[in-house]
């Protein structure tokens, strides 16, 4: 069977226990679709540039802010971490575009990075196998009920994920995709 013949894997948010909603947007791509250039890896010829992100309407009792980037179509089984940006204080309610690559001097105080599935602690851009269809990038901003996960930046995303299925209050969703 080729890539092109898997079944489409499920939205990763369908299997976890149910959360309200707020906004999440971005100056960079709009919910469905298509991430840019600079949002793709280096290796497959992009800039490898998080995106903007910004969020609204997140309910009372929120003390921080965890935001993904997941990809369910990766042909691994388990799909592919491209971002995990971990304890974002409460007063942060947007990251610029380019704040989670590079040096990643403007991230906001407090917060980190665990690795992503490249292994980096930062921003991983989409690059998907070369004739594979198109692949969903799943961003979300999580609003959570502690000021910190208490968890170490050696975790891996799944760890962080694992957590917050305990203590996330509402999510705000953007998916876009990308195929080279």
């Amino acid at each position: 069977m080729s890539s092109l013949d898997r079944g489409t894997p499920p939205d990763p948010f369908d299997l976890l226990p149910r959360v309200p909603s707020f906004t999440l947007s971005s100056g960079d791509f709009s919910d469905g679709g298509t991430l840019a250039l600079s949002a793709v890896h280096t290796s497959a010829g992009g800039e490898n540039l998080s995106p903007h992100l910004a969020w609204t309407g997140f309910p009372a009792g929120t003390r921080s802010f965890v935001v993904t980037c997941f990809d369910p179509d990766a042909p691994t089984g388990s799909g592919f971490w491209h971002w995990t940006l971990v304890d974002i204080p409460l007063s942060v309610t947007e990251l610029p575009h380019g704040v989670a690559s590079g040096d990643l001097l403007g991230l906001p105080s407090g917060s980190f990075h665990v690795r992503n599935d490249y292994g980096t602690a930062d921003f991983g851009g989409a690059a998907p196998p070369e004739g594979d269809r198109p692949h969903r990038y799943i961003f979300a901003a999580h609003a959570v009920d502690v000021p910190s996960l208490g968890l170490p930046d050696s975790v891996s995303s799944a760890v962080v994920g694992f957590n917050l299925a305990f203590h996330t209050l509402a999510r705000g969703v953007l998916r876009a995709t990308y195929q080279r």
